[in-house]
């Protein structure tokens, strides 16, 4: 994604958005409860949760276990987000 916004905003927005998607991994590492469970409970996923970057329209996804995070991936909230992860969760 940092390529993209590279391409379509320049450098200074993909340096952005790559602070901010690290910025927000960083937030969730340190409190992993404060991501919303709503998305993984629509596809029947129900310890999924995600966590929005303030500034771009992106989602971390990830699972939280005892002892780390599981990080599924980061996707676009425009994006049909149960296909993307269709097969990702088996």
């Amino acid at each position: 994604m940092t390529s993209w916004y590279d391409e379509r905003g320049g450098h200074l927005l993909a340096e952005k958005f790559f602070d901010e998607a690290r910025f927000a991994l960083k937030t969730v590492e340190a409190m992993p409860s404060i991501g919303s469970p709503r998305l993984g409970l629509s596809i029947a996923q129900p310890a999924l949760r995600s966590w929005a970057l303030e500034h771009f329209p992106v989602r971390w996804l990830y699972f939280e276990r005892d002892d780390h995070l599981d990080v599924v991936r980061l996707l676009g909230e425009r994006q049909d987000i149960a296909a993307a992860l269709a097969g990702a969760l088996d």
